[in-house]
Formats: structure tokens, sequence, C-alpha cells
């Protein structure tokens, strides 16, 4: 997942130039195999056989810089991507963004569209009428600017509840997306895939290696079931896991470790039960938990989760 294309201006959200022809580079000669997201969606829902190092490229919020920058080089690549959009800022004509012109064309020429809600907020906070008018509101505009309406939506901030997938559900999407890092396996909630983010302090090749061979945990059972904490709800959450499949045999390797704590304890409860122990509560706003354990070939398996804290609006 990136964001902007040779930006440093904003480097938490900026992929250098250089970075990402390093990445192209990589995709090119490392034997990866980039298919069209909703292919790839489509495909781990039926269960149908992925070849290894098998990926797809999304591209957030419609920056300009990625149409000067990052789409020419993609193009040239031949390389499939799909860009998620926030209609307002294209609307607001706002400084740094795509226009509807330019977004027509990179459609034309083969760019997946996706929704990105209309005005980007923090959507578990809102009430269910408030997401519904912001889904709304968004599929209008892109029936009247490109004819249809996207089928995939990728989360403002990555932020995600139940509620939200319910009514992302209800709108007619098919599949939406976060940014916790992770591999989409049968086992993943399809309206909450994970993302490995790209920016310029994570964006060396070793991450694309590392990302693009990455291995599965497939789980079943995740507590807490919300990954939205209000108030009243348990914080630090009472965080676990059952894995599923072969992995399990590798779980004496399995770490986690807590973006507001570092490392933090796992307990394994059984042959495939595991639970995560935070000592500090979760500040309000994001919290990703990674989990990895090493795998042979030099390959981590990997399981994420990004926890929002906030108050309902």
């Amino acid at each position: 997942m990136y964001h902007r294309v040779g930006e440093s201006k904003y480097p938490t959200t900026n992929t250098t130039v250089e970075q990402f022809e390093a990445h192209l580079a990589e995709i090119r000669e490392g034997g990866y195999r980039v298919v069209p997201l909703r292919n790839l969606v489509t495909a781990i829902r039926d269960k149908k056989r992925i070849e290894d190092k098998t990926i797809a490229i999304t591209v957030d919020d419609a920056f300009l810089s990625v149409y000067r920058e990052g789409w020419p080089r993609l193009k040239k690549a031949g390389i499939p991507f799909t860009l998620f959009i926030a209609t307002d800022a294209i609307d607001k004509r706002t400084g740094g963004y795509m226009s509807w012109d330019q977004i027509r064309e990179l459609r034309d020429a083969g760019v997946t569209i996706g929704s990105q809600t209309a005005s980007h907020p923090h959507m578990p906070v809102l009430s269910r009428e408030r997401l519904k008018e912001e889904l709304e509101k968004s599929s209008r505009r892109f029936r009247e600017e490109l004819g249809s309406t996207p089928d995939m939506i990728a989360y403002p901030y990555g932020e995600y509840s139940l509620a939200v997938g319910e009514v992302a559900r209800e709108a007619g999407f098919i599949a939406g997306f976060g940014q916790h890092s992770g591999v989409v396996n049968p086992s993943s909630d399809f309206f909450y895939l994970p993302r490995f983010t790209f920016n310029e302090t994570f964006g060396d090749v070793s991450r694309v290696r590392m990302a693009a061979r990455a291995l599965a945990i497939p789980t079943a059972d995740v507590t807490p079931p919300d990954p939205f904490l209000g108030p009243g709800d348990v914080n630090p959450p009472a965080f676990g896991f059952t894995v599923k499949g072969p992995a399990v045999k590798r779980l004496p390797r399995l770490s986690c470790y807590a973006s507001h704590e570092g490392k933090v304890n796992v307990e394994r409860l059984g042959e495939r039960r595991i639970e995560v122990r935070m000592t500090r509560p979760f500040p309000a706003g994001r919290t990703r938990i990674n989990c990895t354990m090493w795998a042979p070939g030099g390959r981590w398996h990997w399981f994420g989760r990004q926890f929002y804290v906030g108050e309902k609006r």
C-alpha cells in the first residue's frame, strides 16, 4: 500500500522516487506475480489455489504525485494497481490531489478504482446514519463522474469496527481494507483485510521482499471481535486468536509487538490458542499489534491487527 510518490515534504506517507523504482525492480526481478486486487480477493474467497509470492498493489487518496510519478512507472512496468479515492477532496479541487479527468484517464488505462468514502472521516466513531451518508454520497459522485460505483473500499487511516463493516457490506462492497500488516488468506475477514504499508522510513527493498514473501497465520476466534474500543470497553483488550492449519507447528517461535508497548507477553493455551497480554492501556487513536514467526527460507508468518480507541459521536 502506497500514498504518495516523490513528496518528501510528507515522509510518513511518502515513498521516494528512488525507493519506488527499487520496489518495482525487485518486483520485476524477484519472481513475484502481480495481479489485480479484485481478482486476488475473488480467488482467495473462492479458495482457489494462489501461486506463491502473488501480490496486489494499492494506492490510497489519489494524490497528484502518484499521477505524475507513480503511475507512469507502474504503466511502463505493466503492473496493475487499485486506486482508493475519497471523493470530497477531488470535488473541492484540493491542492495536491488528482482531478476527475486524471482519474478517468487512469480508469480508462485499466486502473481499478476503489472507494475511500466522501470526506475521509474516522469511521468507527460515526453513527450508522452518518456512515451510510458517507458511502451514499461517495457512490453518487462515482456514478456521476465515472459511470459506475466501486465494489471495494479502503477505510480511512485503516480504522475499522464491526459496525463499519456491516454498513460497507450493506452498501454492496465485496471487500474492505485496513492498514494493518498481514497476509490475506481464506480465514481472513474480507471486510477487514490487511495491507503492508510503505513510506520513507519503512520503505527499503528488504521490507518489500519480506512483505511479498510473507506467509499467513490462518486464524479463528479472534478476540475481541471488534477492534473499536469505546468508553467502558476493556483496555488493554484481552487479545487472542486460534491458529489453524500447519502453521501451528511453528508457534514456539511466535512473538507479538504492540505499537505503544513493544514486545508483549504471549501465552499459548493448548496446541493452537494464543493469548496476547499488554500491560498498558491503549491510548486514544490507533494501536497496532503484529504477531510474527520465522519460517524456513528466511520468510515470516505474519498476523496483524489495528485497534482504534475513541468515542461515538
